[in-house]
């Protein structure tokens, strides 16, 4: 039976969507997709990361963009940060509204992609969420690889829980499980997700998909069935990790919200608007991209 009838999507493509590019998209053009997200009525956007420029040079703009972003009051903006260092460049731009912390579940992908174990990555993530909430921002924290890591294989359900438990701890603003190479599929995500809300008590529960394995959409579904609050997804289904093999990009907006719609849970975005602005992502990108509904005819 359905927990939700209605769900808030995150538009994650300005940063997830573009940082395994390898042209680089300039910073008007970012500008100019975090204005079409929120006109098609997006109203938290994960906008950039706070990294090392060198290991993802395509968010290398990081406090230029910030710097450009609209003013709106009603508009959460969303800044990817791994470390204290990132945390505190964040916060220094005084636009960024909340940290995104990520930890790993496995302790190969972690010294891969933070130079972290897991353990420190979650310890980490927790400090994060603690310099924000110092600085009357919020924080909320990602569990990555949560359904499996591109070196370690399957990662037991037991261990994201425990993970999800600790994380509590720290009270953020949500708890995020992401599905970072798409491996998950639905049966194992409606039991994550039961089994994490259990866990958490009164904390919400975010989900991140990524396409790779064609199992997206419906994990999307079993999520949201499981009582998943919120979704992530990068409009034109753009999106990859630079550490993570062939991790293919996110759930597209797009397709997310044609799905929701046609099944009665609101998410209170203007799905023309929505392709119309795939239409000019595509343009930028100067090659098709992989979301559905964009390429299809209206329907009905």
């Amino acid at each position: 039976m359905l927990n939700n009838n209605m769900v808030e999507l995150v538009e994650v493509g300005p940063r997830d969507g573009l940082q395994n590019e390898a042209a680089i998209v300039s910073t008007a053009d970012k500008l100019e997709l975090v204005r079409r997200a929120i006109d098609y009525g997006v109203r938290r956007i994960e906008v950039t990361s706070f990294v090392n420029p060198k290991k993802v040079p395509q968010l290398a703009d990081a406090e230029d963009l910030v710097a450009m972003l609209p003013e709106r009051d009603d508009v959460t903006y969303i800044g990817l940060v791994l470390n204290r260092r990132g945390a505190e460049r964040a916060l220094a731009t005084g636009r960024i509204n909340e940290l995104g912390a990520v930890c790993v579940t496995s302790d190969t992908f972690g010294i891969r992609n933070q130079g972290q174990s897991s353990d420190e990555s979650l310890a980490a993530a927790m400090e994060i969420v603690a310099l924000a909430k110092e600085a009357g921002r919020s924080g909320q924290i990602t569990i990555a690889t949560a359904f499996g890591c591109p070196f370690e294989g399957w990662v037991a359900i037991d261990r994201v829980v425990e993970m999800a438990k600790r994380a509590a701890d720290a009270s953020p603003r949500e708890i995020a499980l992401a599905d970072t190479i798409g491996v998950g599929v639905p049966a194992q995500v409606s039991e994550m997700v039961g089994r994490v809300r259990e866990a958490v008590g009164d904390i919400p529960v975010r989900a991140h998909f990524h396409n790779t394995r064609g199992t997206g959409i419906a994990n999307v579904w079993a999520a949201v069935q499981a009582g998943a609050s919120t979704i992530d997804a990068s409009l034109g289904g753009l999106g990859g990790c630079p550490f993570a093999p062939g991790a293919a990009g996110n759930v597209a907006t797009e397709d997310v919200l044609y799905m929701l719609e046609k099944s009665g849970v609101a998410a209170g975005l203007d799905l023309p608007k929505i392709v119309e602005a795939a239409e000019w992502l595509t343009g930028v990108m100067g090659r098709p991209l992989a979301a559905m509904v964009s390429k299809a005819p209206a329907f009905p």
